[in-house]
């Protein structure tokens, strides 16, 4: 019992060194900002910019939203490929958004972000541009419009007001035209 009595002291001791425990009686505790990644979204956007053939929308989301994806991804299968610019936020009030900006047509686009090809369920005016809205994945929806003969699509699990947000923040964004010269098909 002395023996054992001696080894539970050292651990101890070692434990409260090093700090390599905690008590925590009503559960984990976890650091949200330590484990969602970042992403600097407008910086993303410009870059993209430079990738494809369209001009980007670099929208000014509102404040508290925190970028957290972006990607340029091929679309379709049209040759060439079209492209979509993709960018998501957590939203301040714990939702995600993601948009879409792409030079492939709406059904493609459509498509490629919720799988699906449904018809429109109804629509939305932001700001005097309206947006189709279509069902998604889960229970998240899309809205999808055109502006300057661009594809925009939002999708996520925000609230409308949310959607409405960055909606209205697309359609005023600044746009950074693309540097990118399309690449010639081989033949």
């Amino acid at each position: 019992m002395l023996s054992l009595l001696f080894l539970v002291l050292i651990v101890a001791a070692v434990v409260g060194v090093t700090r390599g425990c905690s008590f925590s009686p009503g559960g984990p505790s976890v650091d949200s900002n330590a484990v969602r990644p970042t992403v600097d979204a407008p910086a993303e956007l410009r870059r993209a910019a430079g990738r494809v053939p369209f001009a980007v929308r670099v929208p000014n989301v509102p404040a508290g939203w925190h970028g957290n994806s972006s990607s340029v991804d091929r679309v379709g299968d049209a040759t060439p490929k079209p492209y979509a610019v993709r960018v998501g936020w957590l939203t301040d009030q714990g939702h995600y958004v993601r948009l879409s900006q792409s030079d492939a047509p709406g059904p493609d686009l459509l498509r490629f972000e919720t799988g699906r090809d449904d018809r429109a369920s109804g629509t939305v005016e932001v700001d005097g541009v309206r947006w189709e809205i279509h069902p998604a994945q889960r229970d998240e929806r899309a809205w999808t419009t055109t502006v300057d003969g661009r594809q925009f699509l939002i999708t996520g699990s925000g609230t409308e007001a949310e959607f409405r947000a960055l909606a209205a923040a697309t359609q005023s964004a600044p746009v950074v035209e693309s540097s990118s010269r399309p690449v010639p098909t081989p033949r």
